[in-house]
């Protein structure tokens, strides 16, 4: 399944429904049981008791028959309507909309809310409705002892379906759009993962390569004097020289490749690793916009009075890349970028001659799949998971971020501040 797919599935984990299911068919047994016979209230404990054998019914279906271990959107959606109506049975042998329990009616389709699609919630939802309207005109009355009887005004009466329906759909809304907020947040998330696992697997096959360019130098360099050797004792014949010339071009091939696969060929293999400084973390990386961009980046490190070295961390990387990159694609020609140290905190700030900030992403930035209706910058905007990918990450190493449009200049500007001590613990 493609990544941008998974929003439009949707589907339950079985076990916790299963579990959450004989709760409350054990809780509805023991009410209605203990109701009948230690309070002796009156009604149908025959009809109740085989409602909750459905439930039951139901359950072993789910355990034995059904292998899946996610129930998909159908199949939740019909389970939960079960759930519906055996709750709304028992209701209304015992009352209606008066009984007190008739607040569980609206539980499933909350739960639907946020595991279910939205036609399939907006379905359980309607169908909740009409069943509340339904148990309070038909009903049989709520189970009393029999030298009693129980009135309830009409005013009061019909205000109970009303604030179970306004409950309903209030409920419902909510956790409709946090569920949502909460999918798109772990697709995002995801994604950022996806993309870090790339990048660690790049860095890990980049040493492997210049490992393995570094190893095969003296071999390589043997077998070039060794087929130097044979061209001069076969220069006179013309085939065994045909086949040592293909040979020496090869090998000539080779060494350019593992020339290309090196760095650095005259330091130690362990220099992937090795530790940077801020100024050199922002340099690599504007080194490889220069090679594709024709915009201008102007560094200042006049108020870097604090070097010192921190741990390479390929999230930092990743994350000062995408606020970088993003200044590169709306800049119109400049891009700024201001880095200061002192005793106590390390601040890069990047800003650029660009339109800046719209109002409707301000508001959101660090949100993701987030795009502005601003025609101007409409075709260069993405999802808007760039900031937050990178914004989680260098959060994630302790830095604070502060987005918004710059005071002296046009464009954007983002700050990213660290103290200094959590950056000599990365």
């Amino acid at each position: 399944m493609k990544f941008f797919e998974t929003s439009k599935y949707f589907s339950l984990k079985k076990s916790t429904y299963i579990n959450l299911r004989w709760i409350a068919i054990i809780g509805q047994f023991i009410t209605i049981n203990s109701i009948y016979f230690i309070f002796n209230f009156t009604f149908g404990i025959i009809l109740g008791n085989l409602v909750i054998l459905i439930g039951i019914l139901s359950n072993l279906y789910l355990i034995h028959i059904n292998k899946n271990t996610q129930l998909s959107d159908k199949i939740a959606f019909s389970f939960l309507l079960i759930d519906i109506l055996q709750l709304s049975c028992l209701i209304y042998l015992t009352g209606g909309i008066v009984n007190p329990f008739s607040i569980f009616l609206i539980i499933p389709t909350i739960f639907s809310s946020s595991n279910l699609g939205l036609k399939s919630n907006l379905s359980l939802a309607s169908i909740t409705i009409l069943i509340i309207i339904f148990l309070t005109f038909f009903n049989h009355p709520l189970p009393y002892p029999v030298n009693e009887h129980f009135h309830v005004d009409s005013y009061y009466y019909y205000s109970i379906p009303i604030s179970l329906i306004v409950a309903l759909i209030f409920l419902n809304y909510f956790a409709l759009i946090f569920g949502k907020e909460s999918r798109i947040r772990k697709e995002a998330l995801n994604k950022m993962e996806e993309i870090m696992s790339k990048e660690h697997e790049l860095l890990s096959l980049g040493g492997q390569a210049a490992a393995a360019a570094h190893s095969l130098g003296t071999p390589f360099s043997t077998i070039k004097i060794i087929s130097a050797d044979l061209l001069k004792q076969f220069k006179n014949n013309v085939e065994v020289k045909k086949d040592i010339d293909l040979l020496v071009s090869q090998i000539e091939r080779c060494s350019e490749i593992l020339k290309k696969l090196t760095l650095n060929p005259t330091i130690e293999d362990d220099f992937i690793d090795r530790d940077l400084t801020i100024i050199d973390y922002v340099n690599e990386i504007i080194k490889s916009f220069k090679e594709t961009s024709k915009k201008e980046f102007i560094i200042n490190f006049g108020q870097y009075s604090n070097s010192f070295n921190i741990t390479k961390s390929i999230e930092i990387v990743y994350g000062l890349r995408n606020f970088i990159g993003n200044a590169n694609k709306f800049s119109k020609s400049k891009v700024f970028i201001n880095i200061k140290s002192d005793a106590d905190i390390t601040e890069i700030i990047i800003e650029d001659d660009g339109e800046g900030y719209p109002n409707d992403v301000l508001k959101k930035i660090g949100e993701p799949y987030i795009k502005s209706y601003k025609s101007s910058i409409k075709s260069k905007s993405g999802l808007g998971l760039g900031i937050f990918i990178g914004k989680t990450l260098l959060e994630k190493n302790n830095a604070s971020i502060l987005c918004r449009n710059s005071q002296t200049r046009s464009g954007a500007e983002v700050s990213i501040k660290w103290k200094n001590e959590d950056l000599l613990n990365l």
